[in-house]
């Protein structure tokens, strides 16, 4: 959870440093602005210009300026733009590992190798297993590992002889539950 620090005003540090940003901005352009003035101020004593063409350079300059303010902003929107589907077509810049398995939500696009391509997560989320190689050889999906289980049996008879006549069915009992336990693994 965070907390935003709230200045006076109701303004928040996030709030606040993007105004601090647009003010280096408008400070920039300021700077441009008298650079522009001085310069041309400077070029017309200099050279023996004429106010007009002054005028006009200092009007080129302004509008440079402006342009350049203007197109910064679509600049990083395009860059950003083509950086994200530049590395969201390549999956080598992104990789996303699935050795341990996971789960894929969304429509995604994976190599198949000799120019094929392959979809998953299309009509809903789909599971990533591991594969391992069970006692047997055959290829299949890899268990958690080795666990211990517990088998509880509950015997309630009235004596011992009814407890000792219950023995053939308390064994048959103990050994499906081995037999199914030996499948499963």
């Amino acid at each position: 959870m965070t907390t935003d620090t709230i200045f006076p005003g109701g303004k928040s540090l996030d709030e606040l440093s993007d105004v601090s940003l647009e003010l280096e901005r408008i400070n920039d352009l300021a700077d441009g602005v008298a650079r522009t003035l001085t310069g041309a101020f400077r070029s017309a004593i200099l050279e023996g210009r004429s106010l007009r063409t002054l005028l006009a350079d200092i009007g080129r300059s302004f509008a440079d300026i402006a342009l350049k303010a203007a197109l910064k902003p679509l600049g990083g929107l395009v860059s950003g733009l083509v950086e994200n589907l530049f590395t969201a077509s390549n999956p080598v810049l992104n990789p996303v590992p699935f050795a341990k398995g996971g789960v894929i939500a969304s429509p995604t696009y994976f190599s198949l190798g000799a120019s094929k391509t392959g979809i998953v997560g299309e009509a809903g989320p789909e599971a990533i297993l591991p594969l391992a190689r069970g006692p047997d050889g055959r290829l299949g999906v890899a268990a958690g590992g080795a666990q211990n289980l517990t088998i509880n049996f509950n015997v309630t008879a009235r004596d011992a002889q009814s407890f000792k006549s219950s023995e053939a069915e308390i064994s048959a009992m103990l050994l499906r539950a081995v037999k199914r336990g030996t499948r499963a693994s």
